[in-house]
């Protein structure tokens, strides 16, 4: 049987993350199966109304919706006025296309994908890549120091998780606590809703059943992130080695959840002899470069870079260095270094042990420090 099926996803290539990556590959593998796939992308903070485009010969919608760049009222607009006006532009969809099944793909669209596919009876599928139903902030991250992960998001938890997001100002945020707790709830029970969640690792879907008991009854599905192996080696295959000789590699964003305030430490502390390259961006990257230039070390950054340059720079790495702190769900980088047979150093945290097998895949610590 053909279905028609509508992604609807937060990201989507050519310039996304690892979760529109991991969408294209669904959307890519679907069609390759014979069934007809369209893809609905909200793009908060872009002027309203709906465009068109393609990528790789997938049709993509795109809805634009204001979200002014406030904390807290960014989330409100991204969240309790996104949902009702997507959920509509997702029904207006599935009765043009005649979709037979929605899928939602991040914590944008999920909620929107599962409302609209019950208004018209079709199945709804929703996809969890990270915390999103039960942190607020998606990584259980509390405190800028230390490996501990939040234990709940009491009202308590979230005075302390406000602290090192807030600033010298954070008292100011404070009143905000009972609406990130009603957002959680929410956005729970409509998880609760869907016809099947998919949980991308082993610790997801553990975690998913400890902490959001209204999903209880819910089907509950354990699928990886896919992986097109055969074209990512063949893309690997014709990559030009960026640079001479051996190097270290960290790839992904500069961020606190991503550990990338430990990466200059781990060179120096490994005593490592060959460049570290770090491809990437994000909001801790300028804090990095300073702690780069005060080393002594050779550490380069090559910034955000292409997709064919990512993988030629994937490819071509001595090691795979993964200090990420935050419970990762199931990392991309780490799914793709592992089909290329790139050493692997990592932090053993969320799915990351269902990738690699310490002593045997890799290395897995659960310290920086180690």
């Amino acid at each position: 049987m053909k279905l028609r099926l509508l992604l609807a996803t937060d990201s989507f290539p050519p310039v996304c993350g690892g979760s529109g990556w991991s969408t294209y590959e669904l959307a890519r593998g679907m069609r390759a199966l014979g069934h007809a796939v369209i893809v609905v992308q909200p793009k908060p903070g872009t002027p309203a109304g709906r465009r068109e485009r393609e990528y790789d010969g997938i049709r993509v919608l795109e809805f634009g919706f204001p979200a002014p760049a406030l904390p807290y009222v960014r989330n409100y607009y991204k969240n309790e006025r996104l949902y009702p006006a997507l959920s509509d532009a997702l029904s207006a969809v599935i009765t043009e296309e005649r979709v037979d099944v929605v899928h939602g793909q991040h914590v944008l669209t999920c909620l929107p994908a599962i409302a609209a596919a019950h208004r018209h009876q079709l199945p709804a599928v929703c996809t969890v890549r990270d915390y999103w139903p039960v942190c607020y902030w998606s990584d259980l991250i509390y405190s800028r120091h230390g490996a501990a992960l939040c234990p709940r998001c009491s009202a308590g938890m979230m005075t302390r998780c406000i602290r090192p997001r807030g600033g010298p100002l954070w008292p100011l945020a404070l009143p905000m606590i009972p609406y990130m707790r009603a957002n959680l709830a929410r956005k729970r029970s409509g998880l609760a809703a869907a016809d099947a969640i998919v949980a991308v690792s082993t610790t997801i879907a553990s975690d998913l059943r400890a902490r959001a008991r209204e999903i209880a009854a819910t089907r509950l599905e354990i699928i990886p992130n896919p992986v097109d192996v055969a074209g990512l080696r063949a893309s690997a295959a014709a990559a030009v080695r960026p640079v001479d000789g051996p190097y270290a590699l960290y790839l992904g964003k500069l961020a606190p959840n991503k550990g990338t305030s430990h990466l200059v430490d781990i060179v120096r502390r490994a005593r490592l002899d060959w460049p570290l390259v770090v491809v990437g961006d994000g909001p801790d990257r300028a804090a990095i470069e300073a702690q780069a230039r005060a080393s002594g070390r050779d550490i380069r950054f090559a910034g955000w870079v292409d997709r064919p340059q990512t993988i030629a720079w994937l490819a071509h790495a001595s090691l795979l260095v993964f200090p990420s702190r935050g419970p990762e769900s199931l990392s991309r980088v780490l799914l793709e270094a592992s089909a290329l047979g790139v050493p692997i150093a990592a932090m053993n945290t969320g799915g990351t042990p269902d990738i690699v097998k310490h002593g045997e895949t890799g290395l897995l610590s659960s310290t920086p420090d180690a």
